[in-house]
């Protein structure tokens, strides 16, 4: 396979840039539109977003783009980059300080590099397939534990979680009960991040999309980490549901997930 290691300069170099635009932003006063009742969108998102889907057509032309806020690009191409400009959107609109840019890149279906910068911690976490994966210099590597009942783990919640009766809290109590403790940062790629470098022991959550999980999903693969569908079941990006750990305790909170359902969650 390919080093990409081309792609990855470049992510990592739009990631930073990204980055700068919505640590500015935080300085001004920020407008707020809502895509539902939770569901929100900053004028840093937009601003974000044009600016890397600009880089990307200047750097690589033939690619696709498919990002959060425009959708797909009406192209199609077997390089596709898979952006969120801003994660962590409600918590930017807050000023509470958990949220990053989030840049990845398909290539034939399959995710072969992410970065994701967190610009007011200035840390940025990086990888390509088969080359590793690191935060900022460093390399960086799951955890080690093997028990559930001593692990830290992350999750979230959805937008529509006042409509909807698939809304993960029920998981979430019983998930709490069997593990050390569990935190809800409200930005899955940088949930995923501090699971890639040993903050985390593992992660799930529900009604994801592409652009939440693809570049972490490489960086946690490849360092070392496990991600499959809440079933244990392969994993694609635009499933929606997603299961990752350090691959020690993967089946302990799997078979969670699975007595939950059983029981008719």
């Amino acid at each position: 396979m390919p080093a990409f290691k081309k792609e990855l300069a470049f992510a990592k170099e739009t990631a930073l840039l990204a980055g700068e635009i919505l640590r500015h932003g935080l300085k001004s006063k920020r407008r707020v539109k809502f895509k539902g009742r939770v569901d929100l969108v900053t004028q840093i998102d937009l601003r974000s977003e044009k600016f890397i889907a600009a880089r990307i057509a200047k750097a690589f032309p033939t690619h696709a783009l498919l990002a959060e806020e425009s959708g797909r690009s009406a192209h199609r191409s077997t390089h596709q980059w898979i952006v969120d400009p801003l994660d962590g959107t409600t918590n930017y609109a807050h000023g509470y300080p958990a949220f990053c840019v989030s840049i990845g890149l398909e290539v034939d279906g399959i995710m072969v590099v992410g970065a994701v910068y967190d610009p007011l911690r200035d840390e940025l976490f990086s990888a390509a397939a088969g080359h590793g994966a690191h935060l900022n210099r460093r390399r960086i590597h799951v955890s080690e534990e093997n028990a559930l009942s001593r692990s830290l783990l992350a999750t979230g919640f959805p937008y529509d979680i006042a409509e909807s009766r698939v809304d993960n809290l029920e998981n979430f109590g019983h998930m709490y009960k069997a593990a050390r403790g569990i935190r809800r940062g409200g930005s899955a790629a940088l949930d995923m991040c501090y699971l890639a470098c040993g903050r985390f022991d593992g992660f799930w959550e529900l009604k994801l999309h592409a652009w939440d999980t693809a570049a972490g999903v490489v960086i946690v693969q490849e360092a070392g980490g496990h991600i499959t569908n809440l079933a244990g079941r392969k994993f694609s990006i635009y499933d929606g549901a997603i299961l990752a750990s350090n691959g020690k305790i993967h089946r302990q909170m799997q078979k969670v997930l699975e007595r939950h359902k059983k029981a008719g969650g």
